[in-house]
């Protein structure tokens, strides 16, 4: 059963996202406050095959010729810009 539960002394700062976020994801403040919350605290875990699905979709995805296995290990190394 889903419990209650109330903030005080939220930062300017933090709330100003907050509602930001909550504005951009069309959601009340209260449902963006839950899904943070859940994004935060119930990590999803995903299978090492479906994350190395991904990574070879998101690599075949890329311009053709523009982008080298030694371009992408290089800026792996590099970090990014």
């Amino acid at each position: 059963m889903p419990t209650n539960l109330t903030l005080k002394n939220i930062p300017d700062a933090v709330y100003e996202r907050l509602k930001a976020s909550a504005e951009t994801h069309r959601r009340s403040l209260n449902s963006e406050a839950i899904v943070c919350l859940e994004s935060a605290l119930l990590p999803t875990r995903i299978a090492p095959g479906e994350r190395l699905a991904r990574a070879r979709a998101l690599r075949a995805a890329l311009p053709k010729g523009k982008f080298s296995s030694r371009d992408i290990d290089t800026a792996k190394r590099d970090g990014r810009p």
